[in-house]
């Protein structure tokens, strides 16, 4: 018995630290929710990044392929399976521009999420077909889909 709880015990320890829960199976997991706060905020302020680049590319430049890595790059951050585990239930308040209502309406949450890959699919596929107005069009409603998100869900 000793030696069976002694073996748990090491497991244990070799696990690493136990990290907080997350309402999605996918993605990222974190050691508590200030590492989640930090983690979301800065995976938040790279995609805005990407998108005023994608904005110089596609709209000043009107250079699609230059945009391609760009492109797939929102393509996997702006991602809910990306970023919905760093929304860990919670974790809201001191540090964090999130508004509780998050874990109060997730499903309308995680639709954001949703509503968000599709306008960047339909950013790809503007800027695959190299139609810069199309993209511009879309870029300005994959900003408006962010916004709307963060009107209800951000302080």
């Amino acid at each position: 018995m000793l030696r069976t709880s002694l073996i748990a015990v090491l497991a244990l320890g070799l696990a690493g630290p136990l990290q907080a829960e997350t309402p999605a199976a996918e993605g990222p997991r974190f050691e508590d929710h200030r590492h989640a706060v930090t983690w979301r905020r800065e995976e938040l302020k790279g995609i805005e990044r990407l998108v005023r680049q994608l904005r110089f590319d596609l709209v000043n430049n009107r250079d699609a392929r230059g945009a391609e890595p760009r492109l797939e790059e929102l393509a996997e951050l702006a991602s809910g399976a990306h970023l919905l585990p760093a929304f860990i239930e919670g974790s809201h308040g001191r540090g964090s521009e999130a508004r509780a209502r998050i874990w109060e309406e997730w499903e309308e949450f995680e639709s954001g999420f949703a509503a968000l890959e599709e306008r960047v699919a339909a950013l790809r596929e503007a800027a695959e077909a190299e139609d810069y107005r199309l993209a511009t069009r879309e870029l300005s409603d994959l900003s408006l889909t962010c916004r709307s998100c963060h009107r209800r869900y951000r302080y």
